[in-house]
């Protein structure tokens, strides 16, 4: 709820005023103090992130020195790289363990040492800052990166508040120079990054909001309804995740550019993949690529064999199931993934003997949106059982949506009777229309929609924020009564 609350912007231009009435050498400390302050305020977990990245920054330098002994000691042609290995992987299980704690705790206590489960908070950001931490630890070890000497440079980057909450998970050697550099003011960027907040606006209280009535009115009641019902809400769940989570990392993307700090694109249009390995390659994006660069790789990637890579990818993807929550659902849901990716492979050869045959072309009109209806329909259905109350309901969900047909539902009051009338309804189906034209625009002229505006004539320009305010505020916010949730990967 952090970017949608009236304080957080109240914060963000007192934030961004301090900034730059400061020199440009001492500017990175205004960020720094408006980042202790942000977390000190809002973070129930201060002593847990205050002990992790003080471990972190203690073992990086450790690492550091370690690997220049040993650098030295390999010219000489005596390599000792045993304990430095030692070290990493203590420091590792070190920096997960919290986030082990306390996200798997209770299912570990009660699924395998039948103990009762106990109350266990997570600190906020705790799932992606531990990331963070891990990436640059393992980018000293391999030598990616130097050691941070500054503590409070380090604390900086770990700490810089626009993505500390969720994401995207920054690199060391990408975004650090960016906050100590003094960003003189721009123009364009302020008004990019203001555009950035906007959208995220946008897609949260017109289309993840509204949304979010419908899915929670069958998930929360999913033994009373089946067929169609279960796969419309399948479809507005899909779409709720992927509004909401672009919506927070657009603001807090379009917070960091207030400060001419450029964070990474978290998302890029994924329901336009043409493949599921396409679809993680654009959904998620600082995830994906975190899992890739320090599970699949180091466990030897693609590099030993067809088999050993499909046990890589399952572990990389098991991996992510366990980040996102406890449970054999999202376990579930991440295998799924990667058999996904496995059977893509496996088949892709009859797919395009049987193309062939029927004479579809590849890149013709009809093999896209089939290719592209596939992707849609596969991950929809890991979605329903990643929403679901347990991976049996789940599947449950999933037997009931394509054994029972009512199609009726499309023509009677069904739809209206799960939440939203027809007004809201159709609020929604126009704001999807918008981003899937967003999307569609991205993909044949690689711009994004808020940066074309920007060039556009001023008086269409303003016409445009204008009108997107009042709609956002009239039907987003107030038109129908309802409240902003918080952001669902705040949960995770």
């Amino acid at each position: 709820m952090v970017f949608l609350s009236v304080p957080f912007y109240i914060f963000l231009a007192a934030a961004a005023a301090a900034y730059y009435l400061l020199p440009l050498r001492f500017r990175w400390l205004a960020l720094l103090t408006a980042s202790m302050a942000f977390y000190a305020r809002l973070s129930h977990g201060r002593r847990i992130f205050l002990a992790m990245l003080l471990f972190s920054y203690a073992m990086g330098l450790l690492l550091y020195y370690m690997r220049k002994r040993r650098a030295g000691k390999v010219q000489e042609g005596e390599s000792k790289g045993v304990p430095e290995r030692l070290v990493f992987a203590a420091a590792v299980c070190a920096v997960a363990a919290p986030l082990v704690v306390s996200k798997n705790g209770n299912f570990i206590l009660q699924s395998f040492l039948h103990r009762p489960g106990r109350s266990f908070i997570v600190p906020l950001g705790l799932s992606f800052y531990t990331l963070q931490m891990i990436a640059y630890l393992a980018d000293i070890f391999t030598g990616r990166i130097e050691a941070e000497k500054n503590p409070f440079h380090y604390m900086l980057f770990i700490s810089f508040f626009p993505q500390t909450i969720q994401g995207p998970i920054p690199r060391f050697g990408d975004l650090q120079r960016q906050l100590l550099t003094g960003h003189r003011f721009d123009e364009a960027g302020f008004t990019r990054g203001l555009l950035l907040i906007g959208w995220g606006f946008f897609l949260k209280m017109m289309i993840a909001d509204k949304a979010a009535v419908v899915v929670n009115t069958v998930f929360d009641h999913s033994a009373m309804y089946a067929g169609l019902e279960v796969f419309a809400a399948g479809a507005l769940y899909s779409l709720q995740l992927y509004a909401d989570f672009m919506a927070c990392v657009s603001m807090a993307r379009g917070a960091a550019a207030l400060f001419g700090v450029h964070l990474a694109e978290n998302f890029n249009h994924p329901y336009l993949a043409l493949s599921v390995k396409e679809f993680w390659q654009r959904w998620h994006i600082s995830l994906s690529s975190w899992l890739r660069d320090y599970v699949y790789i180091p466990l030897g990637g693609n590099r030993r064999g067809r088999l050993r890579r499909y046990v890589n990818l399952a572990a990389a993807f098991a991996v992510s199931g366990i980040w996102h929550g406890p449970g054999y659902k999202y376990l579930f849901w991440g295998l799924v993934h990667a058999a996904y990716q496995i059977g893509e492979e496996i088949t892709a050869p009859a797919r395009d003997r049987l193309c062939r045959l029927l004479r579809i072309g590849e890149g013709s009109f009809l093999r896209t949106a089939l290719r592209r209806a596939a992707v849609l329909f596969s991950v929809m259905a890991a979605w329903i059982v990643f929403r679901a109350d347990s991976l049996r309901e789940g599947l449950r969900m999933l037997a009931s949506m394509v054994s029972v047909w009512n199609p009726w539902i499309l023509f009677d009051d069904t739809l209206l009777s799960l939440g939203l009338g027809w007004k809201e309804w159709a609020v929604l189906l126009v704001s999807s229309w918008i981003l899937l034209r967003a999307g569609l625009f991205r993909e044949r002229r690689g711009l994004e929609l808020w940066d074309w505006l920007m060039g556009q004539h001023i008086l269409f320009r303003w016409f445009c924020y204008l009108g997107a305010a009042v709609a956002v505020f009239v039907f987003g916010t107030y038109g129908f009564g309802y409240d902003a949730q918080a952001f669902i990967y705040g949960g995770f």
